[in-house]
C-alpha cells in the first residue's frame, strides 16, 4: 500500500532485502543499513552518507575531497517525505530532497524485485528554482557502511576485445592507502575509480565490480545501466568503506546537462546485488537480469543459431557458399541461420567505407537474389537472419548524401567520420526513419527473423548537437535514443529476435542486455582462447543470453570438436564452422552435442550460474562453470582442461554432504573423460588436451 508520511527513521524491503534510513542532523536522509532480512550484523549509521551526490557548476568541485566534507552538493539536499508501493511483483520506494537555496528537487527512486536481494537505483533532478543549474555530475547509488578496507577485496573485469570477462581482484587497501584516520581526523581521499569510454561502453572494463569480505562471507556486486559513459569508485569513509554509482561525468566523460526551471534529468540505474559470497551475489544479479529485461519467447525457447561468420565465411557470403552450409546446419540440428556480414557488397573497392543502403549484392546472389537464399534457409525448417551494422553510414555511401548533417554526430558543426563511417544520431528523425524503413523492408517484406546487430566503430566523446551543452551529454541522448528506436522496432516485429553485438562484447552493459534477446559475447577464433571468456560470460550476461561461438572445423581432431562445442553448452550455443566439408563421423559429433543442448535448455534459462574452482584466469589450465537449477535437484558443470594434470578435484558445495549421481552428458565418447561423485565433490579425469566436459549431477532422493 502506498504512504506519503514523514518519518525520521524507517525500513523498507521484502523477505530477501531490508533496508534502513534515517534522517541525519543536518537534514539529510541516509542508508544506514543494507542486508539479508536474517543479517543481524549491527548497522554503522555513522559511516552512512547522504542518499545523493552531485556537483554543480559553482556548487561544487568535483570527486576529490568535497564528496563527504559538507560541502558537496548532496548534503544540501534535506529529506522531504517518503512513498512506498508494491508493483507488477516488485518494491517501489521514492525518496524526495529537496535544497531551498537553488529549488533543485531530487527523486531517489529505489526498487527491488520481491524475493531477490538486489537493489535497483536512479535519481531524478527537476529544477524548481528560479535559474538554470548546470549539473556536472549526480550518482545512481551511494552506499556508506560497507566494512573497512582491511577486510574487502576488490573484485573487477577487463574486457578487451578478444578478451572479454577477465575478472581480477585485489585488496582494497592496495588502493586505498592507510593514512591513520584517526591521526589526520580526515577521511583518505584515495579511491579506486572506474570509467567507461567512448561509445563502447564496456570497452576496457565491464561496467560493473564487486567487493568481498574476507573472514566475513558477505559479498556486494553491481552494475552501471549505462550504454554510455559510467564510474564507480569504492574508498573510505568513516572507518568504513563507500560505494558510488555513476552514469557519465563532465571530468571523465565530458557530460554537463544544463537544467532551466522547470526541467528534468533522470540518471543511469545503477544496482547492487548481495550475496553470502560471490557467487551468490552475482546468482542474484542473474534473478535481477531476468526480472528486469523485455519479456520475449526467445528467452525461453533458446533455439540454436548457426553464424556462417567466425572462422567460416569471414564476410563473404555467397549464394554457391551459403547453400552447402544451410543444409550442413539444418542437419546438425540448427533453428536460426544467420547470414553475417557482406551481403551487401556490391563494390570491387570494398565495403566498410560504404555500408549504410542496407540493399543485398546481385553480383553475391545471381540467382534468385538472396530472397532465394533466405527461401532456402525456410525450406530447411530454419528461420532466416542477416547481419546488420545500423548505426554507421560509409563516407562513400549515397545515404550520407542522402541524410541532413543533423542526421550524424559531429562536433563544432563539424559532421564527424570515424574510420571511414559517420554515425547516425539517433534522435534525429531522418536517422530514425532511415533506419525504420531499412528494418520493416529486411523484416517485413523480406521476412528476415533475426537481426544481428553489430556496431565497430568508436566515438569519443560524443556529439555536440545543437540542444547538447557537451559531447558527453549528445552521446548519452543518441544510446537512449538507439534503445528507444530498438524497442519500437521489437514492438512492430514481436517475434523478432536480436543479437547486440558491438566487435563482440564492446557493448555488454546492462541497459542494452534489457532490450536485446542475446548478447555476444566476443570474436575470439582461438578454440583454446575462448574457454575463459565462455566460463565467465554469466557474469556479464545471463546463460541464455550469452551467445557463445562453437566452430568446429574439417580439419580439427575430435578433441578439439568436441572441446569448442562443448564450452558452449551452458551459454548460448552458436554454431559455426565448414560443417559442409565435414565427414559423417564429425557431423555425427557436432548432431550429437546440438542434440544434448537441446535436452537441458529449459533448464538453462532458469538457472543460477556459480564457478566452484573461483572466476576463471586467462592463462588457467583448469576452468569450470556452474549452473544450479532452483531446488537444488540438479545442476550442470562444465569442465574445461587445457593443460595440467589429467585429473583434478572440482567441489560443489551446495551439493556436499548429498547422495548425487554425476552423470557426462559430453562428448558422448567414454574416453574423453569421466566424473565420480564422492559425497563431498567431484573428480573429474580428462585425460587428453584440449578437453570439455559437460556434467550432469542429479541429487538422489
Amino acid at each position: 500500500m502506498a504512504s506519503n508520511q514523514r518519518r525520521d527513521e524507517f525500513t523498507w524491503g521484502h523477505q530477501a532485502l531490508r533496508a534502513g534510513f534515517a534522517v541525519a542532523a543536518d537534514g539529510t536522509l541516509r542508508l544506514v543499513r543494507l542486508a539479508h532480512p536474517d543479517d543481524d550484523r549491527p548497522a554503522a549509521p555513522h559511516s552512512a552518507l547522504p542518499l545523493v551526490e552531485l556537483t554543480a557548476l559553482g556548487h561544487g568541485s568535483g570527486w576529490s575531497g568535497p564528496r563527504f566534507t559538507g560541502t558537496a552538493f548532496g548534503a544540501r539536499l534535506a529529506y522531504r517525505t517518503h512513498r512506498t508501493e508494491r508493483r507488477d511483483g516488485w518494491e517501489w520506494l521514492t525518496v524526495e530532497l529537496h535544497d531551498h537555496d537553488t529549488g533543485l528537487t531530487a527523486f531517489i527512486d529505489l526498487t527491488s524485485p520481491t524475493g531477490v536481494s538486489v537493489l535497483r537505483s536512479r535519481v531524478r533532478l527537476r529544477n524548481e528554482g528560479r535559474a538554470p543549474l548546470v549539473v556536472q555530475s549526480v550518482s545512481s547509488l551511494l552506499l556508506g557502511g560497507l566494512p573497512a578496507p582491511d577486510a574487502l577485496d576488490v573484485h573487477r573485469a577487463r574486457n578487451d576485445w578478444l578478451a572479454e570477462c577477465r575478472w581480477y581482484a585485489e585488496p582494497l587497501r592496495a588502493a586505498v592507502a592507510d593514512i591513520h584516520v584517526d591521526v589526520h581526523q580526515h577521511d583518505s581521499r584515495a579511491a579506486l575509480a572506474l570509467t567507461g569510454r567512448g561509445s563502447w561502453p564496456t570497452d576496457g572494463h565491464l561496467a560493473m565490480g564487486a567487493l568481498t569480505e574476507r573472514g566475513g562471507g558477505r559479498a556486494w556486486a553491481w552494475q552501471v545501466e549505462s550504454p554510455a559513459g559510467w564510474r564507480w569508485d569504492v574508498g573510505e569513509h568513516a572507518h568504513g568503506s563507500y560505494l558510488a554509482l555513476n552514469g557519465p561525468t563532465d571530468a571523465e566523460h565530458q557530460w554537463r546537462v544544463r537544467l532551466a526551471p522547470g526541467e528534468e534529468f533522470a540518471t543511469v540505474y545503477g544496482a547492487l546485488a548481495l550475496g553470502s559470497g560471490l557467487d551468490a551475489a552475482l546468482g542474484a544479479l542473474t534473478s535481477y537480469r531476468r526480472a528486469v529485461r523485455r519479456p520475449h519467447p526467445d528467452h525461453t525457447a533458446l533455439p540454436v543459431v548457426f553464424n556462417d561468420y567466425m572462422n567460416t565465411l569471414m564476410g563473404d557470403p555467397t549464394t554457391a557458399k551459403l547453400r552447402p552450409l544451410i543444409d550442413a546446419a539444418a542437419d546438425a540440428g540448427a533453428e536460426y541461420f544467420c547470414i553475417d556480414s557482406g551481403w551487401y557488397d556490391d563494390d570491387t573497392r570494398g565495403w566498410w567505407d560504404s555500408v549504410g543502403a542496407w540493399q543485398p549484392s546481385p553480383r553475391r546472389f545471381p540467382d534468385g537474389g538472396i530472397q532465394a537464399v533466405l527461401d532456402r534457409i525456410r525450406e530447411r525448417g530454419m528461420v532466416p537472419g542477416l547481419w546488420l551494422e545500423p548505426e554507421v553510414v560509409g563516407v562513400r555511401s549515397p545515404v550520407a548524401a542522402e541524410l541532413p548533417d543533423a542526421a550524424f554526430f559531429q562536433r563544432d558543426g563539424v559532421r564527424l567520420a570515424e574510420q571511414g563511417r559517420h554515425q547516425l544520431d539517433l534522435r534525429h528523425p531522418a536517422a530514425r526513419a532511415h533506419l525504420d524503413k531499412t528494418v520493416d523492408r529486411i523484416v517485413g517484406d523480406w521476412g528476415v527473423g533475426y537481426l544481428k546487430l553489430d556496431y565497430n566503430i568508436v566515438v569519443d566523446p560524443g556529439t555536440q548537437a545543437p540542444g547538447d551543452l557537451a559531447p558527453g551529454a549528445g552521446l548519452l541522448g543518441h544510446a537512449h535514443a538507439y534503445l528507444d528506436w530498438l524497442s519500437g522496432v521489437l514492438d512492430r516485429h514481436p517475434g523478432l529476435v536480436v543479437e547486440n553485438c558491438a566487435s563482440g562484447g564492446m557493448r555488454m552493459d546492462g541497459a542494452t542486455l534489457a532490450v536485446a534477446q542475446l548478447q555476444s559475447t566476443s570474436d575470439q577464433q582461438d578454440p583454446l582462447r575462448y574457454p575463459p571468456i565462455a566460463a565467465a560470460a554469466p557474469t556479464a550476461a545471463p546463460p541464455e543470453q550469452g551467445a557463445v561461438w562453437a566452430y568446429p572445423q574439417p580439419g580439427f581432431d575430435d578433441e578439439l570438436i568436441t572441446t569448442t562445442l562443448g564450452g558452449a553448452l551452458l551459454g548460448r550455443i552458436h554454431l559455426s564452422g565448414h560443417l559442409d566439408r565435414m565427414s559423417d563421423h564429425q557431423l555425427a559429433l557436432v548432431r550429437n552435442a546440438v542434440a544434448v543442448y537441446k535436452s537441458i535448455r529449459g533448464d538453462l534459462a532458469r538457472a543460477l550460474p556459480f564457478w566452484p574452482l573461483g572466476l576463471p584466469g586467462w592463462t588457467d589450465e583448469w576452468l569450470a562453470l556452474g549452473l544450479k537449477v532452483p531446488g537444488d535437484r540438479t545442476a550442470y558443470l562444465s569442465v574445461w582442461r587445457r593443460g595440467g594434470p589429467a585429473e583434478l578435484r572440482v567441489p560443489v558445495r551446495h551439493l556436499a554432504g548429498r547422495t548425487v549421481r554425476a552423470d557426462v552428458l559430453h562428448p558422448s565418447s567414454a574416453e574423453a573423460g569421466r566424473a565420480v561423485w564422492d559425497g563431498q565433490g567431484l573428480t573429474v579425469s580428462v585425460p587428453r588436451t584440449p578437453g570439455a566436459l559437460l556434467i550432469r549431477l542429479t541429487q538422489d532422493g
